[in-house]
């Protein structure tokens, strides 16, 4: 793997990551509303949470909060995808499908890989999640935290930043850093086992539909594993200044006394329905830039 293809991952990450985010924050903001609401409180189905988000302007509903992810996810999948493909460079981890994949391996690089984002990625979390969650409902039934109503993330930056610091925007980074890294071995071992799979065929299967479906299954995988960090980690995050709970345990204990093991899959329905569309999207346009972009590396070269 050359330095030029590294850089190809990079720019290819940076593509397929902005179009992923586009196709599922409207589902994750659903998601993160329903994670974040009192066990049993202010929504009585799925569909009501549907219809309360959905009388809101986009901006103020489906998209709230979205233009820091959106801006930031561009940059954060470079970074997973630029970093897998340098680690396993440095592994010397010829990644051609020519073989049978080391699975292990690929694991390994893409656990690896999450570290670098995190840095970035927790405080974006921070203030998507303290801006999802803040969605008003006609029942008039408090949120998990009561705190002042956001008009946007630079007013939600200036709020954490004075009153918890720099503690503040990095709360819950060891619970995303529980969530993301299993989720992203799996994210890289299913979608390689697809493409793996696929290439036996003789090319029956069009490339671009197995990256499709590989990415999508691929990523519906990696949030099954981790839904109830990802619980967890909603209900710390949407408490910036640690009003509600101390850390992960203390969140964790208070979660399965309200509800028992049920509330940490509060959100199954729209992750599960918005991780194949976004993985799926994502992985596919990766895959389709890089091709392209080695492609042209390799003639000109």
């Amino acid at each position: 793997m050359s330095d030029t293809s590294i850089l190809n991952d990079y720019i290819a990450g940076c593509i397929g990551g902005g179009a992923g985010m586009i196709a599922g924050h409207p589902l994750d903001t659903v998601k993160v509303q329903i994670q974040t609401q009192e066990y049993g409180g202010k929504y009585s189905s799925l569909m009501d949470c549907f219809k309360t988000v959905n009388q809101q302007k986009m901006s103020k509903g489906f998209f709230r909060g979205l233009s820091w992810p959106l801006l930031s996810s561009s940059y954060l999948n470079a970074i997973f995808f630029g970093t897998y493909g340098l680690v396993l460079k440095k592994l010397d981890y010829l990644d051609d499908l020519t073989h049978k994949p080391s699975y292990w391996t690929l694991g390994f690089a893409a656990a690896l890989a999450t570290a670098p984002q995190l840095l970035f990625s927790v405080p974006v979390e921070v203030i998507k999640v303290s801006l999802q969650s803040q969605i008003p409902h006609s029942h008039d039934v408090p949120t998990t935290v009561s705190r002042k109503y956001y008009k946007g993330p630079f007013e939600a930056l200036r709020d954490i930043a004075k009153t918890s610091g720099l503690r503040g925007l990095y709360r819950g980074f060891s619970t995303q850093f529980v969530r993301d890294t299993p989720a992203a071995s799996m994210y890289m071992m299913s979608y390689t086992f697809f493409q793996y799979e696929a290439q036996l065929q003789q090319n029956v299967i069009p490339a671009q539909l197995t990256n499709f479906v590989g990415g999508g299954v691929a990523g519906v995988l990696s949030w099954l594993i981790i839904m109830p960090v990802d619980v967890i980690k909603s209900k710390i995050q949407a408490d910036p200044a640690g009003r509600m709970y101390k850390g992960f345990w203390d969140c964790a204990k208070h979660l399965y006394s309200s509800g028992g093991i049920k509330v940490f899959f509060l959100g199954f329905v729209p992750m599960a329905v918005r991780a194949f569309p976004v993985n799926a999207v994502t992985l596919m346009v990766y895959s389709e830039v890089l091709e392209q972009l080695n492609r042209r590396t390799s003639i000109s070269s």
